[in-house]
This record gives C-alpha cells, sequence and structure tokens, in this order.
C-alpha cells in the first residue's frame, strides 16, 4: 500500500455511538486499497468517551486519539484532526453514524482520479425534522446570494480533501471563527460532489441547538460576506425616499386642510427609523464581535493529550 487515508472523527459526548461507528468503519477500511490512520478528535466529552476512544487505541495501533483539554467545538475538532493527520488523503465525518462510513471507498476512488476536494451533499436528512431543513436550506441560499464565494447546496461536514488541499488548510484558514465546509469549498482545485442519504443518529442526541445553529449561522455571514454592512447605505437612500414623501404629504395637506396631520404617521415613521439604527447597531456590533475574537489570537484548540502518535 503505497498510499494512506486518515479518516478524522469528530467527537462530543458520542460514548453510546463510538461503540456501533468502529465496527462500521472498519468493514470499509480493509478493503480500499489504500493504508490507513483512523483518528479520534475527542472535544472535551463530559461523558466516557475518552474510555471508549482508549479502548480502541489499545487493540489497535493504527487508530490514534486526540484529546482536548476542554470543549472547543466541532471546527476546531476537524481542523485538529487534519494538523495532525499524515495520509495522502484525508476524510471528516462524524462519530453518530449519520455520515455514512460506507462511502469512504467512493470518496478514495476520487482522490485517486486526482480530485483534490470532494464535498458530500445530503440529498434527505429526516432525521434533522422540518425546522432544521427548512432552515439549512435557507441558510445556504443567503450566503450565496450574499458572498462571492458560491456553496454547494446543502454540502457538510463530511467531505474528502487531498494533501496539498490540507496543506492549504492548515497554513492560511486559521480564523478562530471559522466555517471549515465554506474554506473546503472555497480554497479552489480540482472539485467534485457525492450526494448521500444521511442516516438516522446510531445513538444520541444532536449537540446542536436551534440557538446554537442561529449564532453560528450568523458568525459564518459576517466571516463570508460584508454586504450586511452596506445596509446602512440601502436603509439611508430608502429613508430619504420616505421622508420625502411624508414631507409631500405634509405640504399637500397644509395647502388642502390648512393644517397638516398624521400624528400616527409621525410615531410609525420615527419607529421604523429607530427600529432600522438598532439593527444595523447590532450588525456592526457582530462584526466588531468577530474582529475582536480574531485579535485576541487565543488558540483554536489546546490538546491536553494524543494516543498512538510518533513523537517528533
Amino acid at each position: 500500500m503505497d498510499k494512506k487515508i486518515s479518516i478524522v472523527v469528530s467527537v462530543y459526548n458520542e460514548e453510546d455511538s463510538i461503540p456501533l461507528f468502529y465496527p462500521e468503519v472498519m468493514k470499509v477500511l480493509p478493503d480500499i486499497g489504500w493504508d490507513y490512520e483512523l483518528i479520534f478528535v475527542n472535544d472535551g466529552s463530559a461523558d466516557n468517551s475518552r474510555a471508549e476512544i482508549y479502548k480502541i487505541t489499545q487493540e489497535n495501533p493504527r487508530v490514534k486519539a486526540i484529546h482536548f483539554s476542554r470543549n472547543f467545538g466541532h471546527e476546531a475538532a476537524m481542523i485538529a484532526g487534519i494538523d495532525h493527520a499524515s495520509g495522502d488523503g484525508i476524510i471528516c465525518l462524524d462519530a453518530d453514524l449519520q455520515h455514512p462510513p460506507a462511502l469512504i471507498g467512493e470518496i478514495v476512488k476520487k482522490l485517486q482520479d486526482g480530485y483534490d476536494v470532494i464535498s458530500m451533499v445530503r440529498t434527505r436528512n429526516e432525521s434533522a425534522g422540518m425546522i432544521k431543513n427548512v432552515t439549512s436550506s435557507g441558510f445556504y441560499s443567503v450566503i450565496n446570494s450574499v458572498s462571492t464565494t458560491k456553496m454547494q447546496k446543502n454540502a457538510s461536514d463530511f467531505f474528502g480533501i487531498s494533501a496539498r488541499a490540507a496543506d492549504v488548510l492548515r497554513n492560511s484558514y486559521r480564523e478562530r471563527v471559522r466555517f471549515l465546509r465554506g474554506y473546503v469549498q472555497m480554497i479552489g482545485f480540482r472539485k467534485t460532489v457525492i450526494e448521500y442519504r444521511a442516516a438516522d443518529r446510531a445513538a444520541g442526541k444532536s449537540k446542536y441547538s436551534i440557538r446554537k445553529l442561529f449564532r453560528f449561522s450568523m458568525d459564518t455571514l459576517v466571516c463570508f460576506s460584508d454586504m450586511p454592512l452596506h445596509l446602512g447605505i440601502y436603509a439611508g437612500a430608502v429613508s430619504a425616499v420616505l421622508g420625502l414623501i411624508l414631507l409631500i404629504y405634509t405640504i399637500v395637506t397644509k395647502v388642502m386642510r390648512g393644517a397638516p396631520s398624521g400624528y400616527a404617521t409621525i410615531i410609525v415613521v420615527i419607529c421604523f427609523m429607530f427600529s432600522v439604527l438598532f439593527v444595523l447597531v447590532g450588525i456592526i456590533g457582530v462584526y466588531i464581535g468577530v474582529l475582536f475574537r480574531e485579535i485576541k489570537g487565543r488558540p483554536l484548540y489546546i490538546v491536553e493529550e494524543t494516543v498512538n502518535f510518533e513523537r517528533k
């Protein structure tokens, strides 16, 4: 086996999923024709995920583990796995079996064909529920309309990349506020898509609430587009037109009726103007918050322990 594939698995409180995930992935890896390493990235799990990973690393030296000092988030876990991977190709997926390990062989074939980026696109995800499916679709529509980077709709955190694509992510895309699946699609190189149907979670519950998804979406939006900052210009133009209309209305009323009327109209206009103002202030605040996190320059993650990695 001249080539090696690195499988990066993000883990956060998946003690029930890991014993189910490992046998499934091991049904595939011995038959793909490449050597392999399986890297579990434990994102500060509070359950027995660490112990479950330890059992596997003891029985199989090709299984490696990275344990964070605390929870840093899914994005940090994925880039940590990429940072530590040594394969000619890297595949990122989750441990909950919603990303089918059976497709690893297809991704490897695409890498063999010379593709650098293989985006896995969900065709269906019934377990997510209607609200998350609708909001996910809406998110991609919004980000594609305001960003110069056009993203593959319904692309997931299940993807494959070549070694040279991984080097770009390791060396250049080191923001603290991150959207890795977006970076994967914007780095260029030769790209392709594989469609898949998301399976039900093997065990446990989703770690992303609607609130977390909304905040994540807002951070992603400001990272990939400065269009919201231009809303002030558009709002100013609209307000100027509305002000001109109100001025004409007041003059006409004065001439025809002798006295301007419309106390309610004035109140509505004032409320509208203040609403626009506060929205714009909020948007600017989000951008400032992102800049503040970037300027502090804190580490993306802190590794407490690694297992089965060669010491340098």
